[in-house]
């Protein structure tokens, strides 16, 4: 059986090289219909795998309590403009409600000037957070320790600084742990880096390029009036999201000393509700890719199909002789229908080489890794199989039905 496909293989190249204007055209139609469907699915994947890593790093059951509603409308922006900052201490009334909140962390954040003798890094974000943060954000350090319990009661002039911050501070980040730097007017000591990660599309935590501080230490240097805050909170385990709302709501209203007939002047954002979503766009992209992709494969199947049907005439004596000395029917059709997917296959190959720049290209643009995995490969294998033995299996089923009396003397 390898031996035979071999040959189908030289014969196809062979029909190749001898019409080459025709089959390179055939197959830049199969190449543009597998590079649309490939770059799409890639592309997707990658950012459909990027998302996903997001939310679990941001842990499930997790509900963002902010001013502004995710998705909300655009007109009520004003509105939720006049509604007040988070406060640490509603993090911490909120956190009493043991029975189904895990966690709850405060976050405010600012930008800054950070300095370390001669070198300067302008507007870096740095965070304000509470005791819990690590427990509802996955913060990894590299190199050097996170903030301890007993600097976050006492306000201790300590910060964890991303990797890329530390990188262009230090040159190398190890270096960083132990140093003192200048920011927001006060001598600080890094005593962590965090772990290089790469830019997340979810929450918008970019750790590579941050500073966290503690919430008391940014209460001392920063007006908490003027900084945008939100608290994090981490349902229990088996607990629904709802309940969970539920807590907060309660908790906060009554923090706030809201009157019962009174609408909530915040917002509880929950980050599952990210996944359906971004799912449901996903699959739209997807839609759109396949789309266009079918417009190409459907010309490039005609293309092949007009190469096989000429190839069946070209062939038609050759076709009578082996008839005549015994080849049967199937080993005729199977002849030409493996030379028909072979021709597919050459056209999702030049496809799949133009993908591998493009995986390149965008993620230096998007700054996170488009990545071509085998699923892809294995797509592209499957469906320049299939399109192959759709567009020979009529010149197949010709061939295959031949007289080879016929055949042998037609010219």
């Amino acid at each position: 059986m390898l031996s035979f496909a071999w040959q189908i293989l030289k014969l196809t190249i062979e029909e190749f090289s001898h019409n080459k204007v025709r089959t390179f055209l055939s197959l830049l139609g199969i190449a543009i219909g597998i590079f649309c469907i490939i770059a799409v699915q890639a592309t997707t994947n990658s950012l459909e795998y990027n998302v996903r890593s997001g939310i679990d790093k941001l842990q499930r059951n997790t509900i963002f309590v902010q001013r502004t509603p995710w998705g909300g409308d655009p007109s009520m922006w004003w509105k939720y403009q006049q509604r007040p900052q988070m406060a640490l201490e509603e993090a911490e009334y909120i956190q009493k409600k043991e029975q189904t909140i895990k966690n709850a962390a405060f976050v405010s954040f600012y930008n800054a000037t950070v300095e370390y003798q001669n070198q300067v890094l302008e507007n870096v974000v740095w965070y304000g957070v509470s005791e819990r943060f690590d427990k509802v954000q996955d913060v990894e350090i590299a190199y050097g320790r996170y903030i301890s319990v007993a600097e976050f009661a006492d306000a201790t002039n300590v910060l964890v600084m991303g990797y890329e911050n530390a990188l262009k501070l230090f040159g190398q980040p190890e270096r960083a742990v132990g140093k003192t730097i200048q920011m927001a007017g006060q001598k600080c000591q890094v005593v962590g880096v965090v772990k290089k990660t790469g830019r997340s599309l979810v929450g918008g935590w970019d750790f590579d390029n941050i500073v966290l501080v503690t919430a008391s230490f940014c209460k001392k240097v920063a007006n908490f009036r003027k900084l945008e805050s939100f608290i994090i909170v981490q349902g229990r385990e088996g607990i629904a999201p709802e309940e969970v709302k539920g807590d907060i709501r309660s908790s906060l209203r009554a923090a706030r000393r809201i009157p019962p007939k009174r609408e909530d002047n915040f917002s509880l954002n929950d980050v599952t509700a990210i996944s359906g979503s971004m799912s449901t766009l996903f699959t739209n992209i997807n839609l759109g890719g396949w789309f266009i992709a079918f417009l190409a494969l459907l010309v490039g199947g005609f293309g092949v199909a007009n190469i096989m049907f000429v190839s069946v005439r070209e062939r038609t004596n050759i076709i009578g002789l082996k008839k005549a000395i015994g080849a049967k029917k199937s080993t005729i059709l199977l002849e030409f229908l493996l030379e028909s997917a072979f021709l597919c296959l050459i056209g999702g190959a030049i496809g799949l080489i133009f993908v591998f720049p493009l995986t390149f290209v965008l993620s230096n643009l998007l700054k996170f890794n488009i990545f071509l995995s085998w699923g892809n490969i294995l797509l592209s294998v499957i469906l320049c199989i299939i399109l192959g033995i759709l567009s020979g299996i009529i010149p197949a089923s010709i061939a295959a039905r031949m007289d080879p009396v016929q055949a042998i003397r037609s010219k």
